[in-house]
Formats: C-alpha cells, sequence, structure tokens
C-alpha cells in the first residue's frame, strides 16, 4: 500500500547520487509506450516550480522547489520531437534502482533509456478550444513521476491537463533544469516522518495549483522563465480541478481536497489514508484526516490484489478492514459520489505504476518469480487499458459532466474490474 518495491521505496545513497553513465548491455532491450486512446495528440513541458513563502521541510535552510510537468492537448497540426521517457540523469537513477535483486534483478545498462519516448510532444502549442480541466497527479511513496506516464499522457490525451510531480527529498531523485539531481534523505520511520512527508505533499499540490492560476493570468512562474507552451494559460479551467495518486499519492490526493476546496473530485489508486496502517493487527494506526472526515465531493478508490505475511490472498477493499482499516473508516465516512472498485485477476500493488507496461518487454532479463511479484499475472494490456478507462470515466463524469455509464456496473468490456460498492 506504500512500498511495492525498491523502485517505489526511493534510492538514497550516502554523499549523493551516483549519476555516471550505465555500462551498455551487448544488446539493449528498447521500450515502447503504449498509445494514446483519447482524441488529442499530447504536448508536455516541465516547470521548476520555486515556493519563496515555505522553507523546504527536510532542509529548511532552502525554500521549497518543486518539479512538475504539464501534460496538454496540444494543436495537431504543430509537431515536435518526442519526449524522453526518462532524462539521462533519471534513467541512471532507474537503472540501478531495478538492478536491486529485491527489485526486478535486471543488469544495469540492459534497457535503452535513450530510445525510450513517450507519446507527448515538446514544443507544441495547445489544442484550440475550450479551456481544460486540471488534473494533479501525486506518485508513490519515493518514487519519480516519470515512472507513470501510461496513465498521465493518456488522460491528457481525453481532454485534460495533467499536471505531475514529484516529491522532492522523498522521490527516489528530482532532476532539476541543468542536470541538477537531488536524491532523496535516507528514509525515517513511524508516524511522525509520514506525517511530515504527507503534509510536504499537500503543500506540494496546493502550492502548484497557485502557480497555475498564475499561468493563467500570463505571468510564468518557471524558476529560470523557460517558455510556457503557446496557449498553456487559456487553456486552464481552474474551476475544473481533479487529482489522484497511486499508493500514498492516493493519499495524498484526499488529504489536499480536505485542505483545499479547488480540488473538485479525486481517485486513490491503492494506497492506504493513514500514517501508521495498523497492518499487520495490533500495529499503530493513525488514520489521515480524510479518513477521519471524509469529503463532500466526489472520491474513488481503486485496489488491487496482494499476499498477507501468512501468505494468504488479500484484496485491497473497503471490505477487508483487517487489511486496511483506513479504507473501511473513509468509506463510512464519506459523504459525497464514491465508487470502490478491485483491479482483480492476479494484480500488485505496482501494476498501477509503469512497472506494467515495462517489466513485459524486458522478457528474459526478468525471472518469472520477479516478474508476478512486480505486476502480477494479469494481462498487461488489459490492466492498463482498464485503468486508463475507469480513471477517465470518473473524471469525465465529475468534472465535464459526461456520464459514459461505466462506473454504473460491472462491464464485459473490463471483466479485471469488479465492482465491490
Amino acid at each position: 500500500m506504500v512500498r511495492g518495491s525498491a523502485l517505489v521505496a526511493g534510492l538514497a545513497l550516502a554523499g549523493g547520487l551516483a549519476t555516471a553513465a550505465p555500462a551498455v548491455a551487448a544488446q539493449q532491450v528498447k521500450l515502447t509506450a503504449p498509445g494514446l486512446t483519447g482524441h488529442y495528440d499530447i504536448g508536455t513541458t516541465d516547470l521548476h516550480l520555486v515556493d519563496n513563502a515555505r522553507p523546504d521541510p527536510w532542509k529548511p535552510e532552502r525554500r521549497r522547489e518543486v518539479m512538475a510537468t504539464v501534460t496538454y492537448p496540444a494543436d495537431r497540426f504543430a509537431a515536435g520531437p518526442r519526449a524522453p521517457w526518462l532524462t539521462p540523469g533519471m534513467s541512471a537513477v532507474i537503472d540501478q534502482s531495478i538492478a536491486d535483486e529485491n527489485d526486478l534483478g535486471v543488469p544495469v545498462g540492459s534497457i535503452d533509456w535513450a530510445s525510450a519516448k513517450r507519446r507527448a510532444e515538446t514544443g507544441v502549442p495547445v489544442a484550440p478550444g475550450a479551456p481544460k480541466p486540471v488534473v494533479l497527479f501525486s506518485p508513490g511513496f519515493g518514487a519519480p513521476r516519470e515512472t507513470y506516464s501510461a496513465t498521465v499522457d493518456d488522460l491528457a490525451s481525453r481532454g485534460y491537463v495533467v499536471v505531475s510531480l514529484s516529491h522532492t527529498y522523498e522521490s527516489m531523485a528530482v532532476e532539476f533544469p541543468g542536470g541538477r539531481l537531488e536524491a532523496a534523505l535516507p528514509p525515517g520511520e513511524g508516524p511522525e516522518f509520514m506525517k511530515k512527508a504527507l503534509d510536504a505533499r499537500v503543500g506540494d499540490s496546493r502550492f502548484v495549483l497557485d502557480q497555475l492560476t498564475k499561468i493563467t493570468r500570463g505571468e510564468n512562474p518557471d524558476a529560470e522563465k523557460r517558455r510556457l507552451p503557446r496557449g498553456l494559460g487559456w487553456s486552464l479551467d481552474l474551476s475544473k480541478v481533479g487529482a489522484y495518486g497511486h499508493s500514498y499519492g492516493g493519499f495524498t490526493a484526499g488529504e489536499t481536497m480536505i485542505h483545499d476546496r479547488r480540488v473538485d473530485a479525486g481517485i486513490n489508486l491503492d494506497g492506504a489514508m493513514a500514517t501508521a496502517f495498523g497492518f499487520p493487527p495490533g500495529s499503530p494506526y493513525i488514520p489521515g484526516e480524510v479518513t477521519k472526515r471524509g469529503l463532500d465531493r466526489p472520491f474513488m478508490l481503486m485496489g488491487a490484489e496482494g499476499v498477507g505475511p501468512d501468505g494468504k490472498p488479500l484484496q485491497h477493499t473497503h471490505r477487508q478492514p483487517e487489511f486496511d482499516r483506513s479504507w473501511a473508516d473513509f468509506w463510512a465516512n464519506q459523504r459525497g459520489w464514491k465508487r470502490d472498485l478491485l483491479l482483480s485477476g492476479g494484480t500488485t500493488h505496482m501494476a498501477y505504476s509503469d512497472l506494467q507496461v515495462i517489466v513485459p518487454q524486458l522478457g528474459a532479463l526478468v525471472t518469472p518469480e520477479k516478474r508476478k511479484t512486480a505486476i502480477g499475472t494479469i494481462d498487461p494490456g488489459r490492466s492498463v487499458a482498464a485503468q486508463r478507462d475507469y480513471i477517465g470515466a470518473f473524471f469525465d463524469l465529475h468534472l465535464k459532466g459526461r456520464d459514459r455509464h461505466l462506473l454504473d456496473g460491472e462491464s464485459p468490456r473490463h471483466p479485471n474490474i469488479d465492482f465491490i460498492d
């Protein structure tokens, strides 16, 4: 629910990050991003944002810095180079992480990250037409925003401006302009540490919304004043804002909604909503404010399957309070529209990340046991398609007022989505 692999746990190295170019394998694997399902081509740009009013919670001598990626519907008559999936600096970090035997055990240098591209293009203007709803995305604990492109890019292709965040000094690494990498600090333990991380995330989310408001007024909040995509300001409809996230990012989405009424609807992808989780039974449990109070706005839970310490299968739903009491408590207190969906059929916590796209392309580099642990046994294509459709249907309903009826009940198109409530 919080950490599923070394990729999500983050990479904290004494003295900073090792950023030397990885050794190149004899024949590197080339990765292909899945095609988009929406009607729009998409563009992307990064923002380096500095909160001069907020000391960094992890390094109080510094002002808080945030890197955000804005992915948006693009003018179909414009063309630009496709954005890299990972920059050279971040690819070195990810390579080191997945090489860990506790993760995928893939030898460093086995993936040709230089050729791996997202479906988004850089340097292209925004699509003409009415302003688009804005959706914030927050990654899992310790995870970089770059490892969730499959759902972020697809949601943008469906007519949303999606703003994904990395949380500095908690994300395994954050790359700033000029190639500067800021590594995660050594992770702490206990509810105080997790609450500090949650508060930093909520602060980041609210600050980014403030900066987007500046863009709608014609200002450029980027610290280096890099040129913004043409039309970005008028494309942002900040009267319709959503938030979603994976793992601790899902908790972040709900907790942000407690503190900021600008966010109209949210989704939690398999994340406990507590700073002490109460699992295994008998361990401390400290629920978040969103768990205790619920929301008067729409919120959806999407869980996955797992295996408990006793080897028995688990399903992350509000009906299994012995596994995650926070979902049961939230469900009882939620006053607004709600759904609880389960991605079933052999899934894992990390099925909600880009590992669902990457691992199948690595073939024999990943043992069957490690593949099962990382992404489960579900058909990866069906898994990705279901996530994209239900995330899109939720925001279509609650931000655009378009009911595709996918959320009315189970669908033969997506047999791996179980309606819990």
